[in-house]
């Protein structure tokens, strides 16, 4: 296996446990929501990075596959799964004070 092909593959199994983990996270929100509202300010924030996420896992998904079978197309999976890394980098990166 390329050295590109084991990089996508651990971009995938990060990105694949981050979206769990985070599918996880929501399942406890559902549950502790009715005895602790606070947890209503963070729900808009855990369903984005969870969406992001999700699309990231499948991004790269396409990307690993088409890598490992050689397929013509996988020049563009390979640009939608650093879209969707420089979209979390930017959805995450600090504003500042203030911001």
């Amino acid at each position: 296996m390329r050295p590109f092909t084991v990089l996508i593959g651990i971009l995938l199994g990060s990105a694949a446990s981050i979206t769990f983990g985070l599918a996880a996270v929501l399942v406890d929100f559902a549950i502790l929501a009715p005895r602790h509202p606070e947890l209503a300010l963070e729900f808009r924030h855990l369903l984005t990075s969870l969406l992001a996420f999700a699309i990231l896992t499948a991004a790269s998904a396409g990307s690993f596959n088409g890598q490992v079978r050689e397929r013509p197309w996988r020049i563009w999976a390979h640009t939608a799964t650093v879209a969707c890394i420089t979209v979390i980098a930017l959805l995450y990166w600090p504003r500042g004070p203030g911001g």
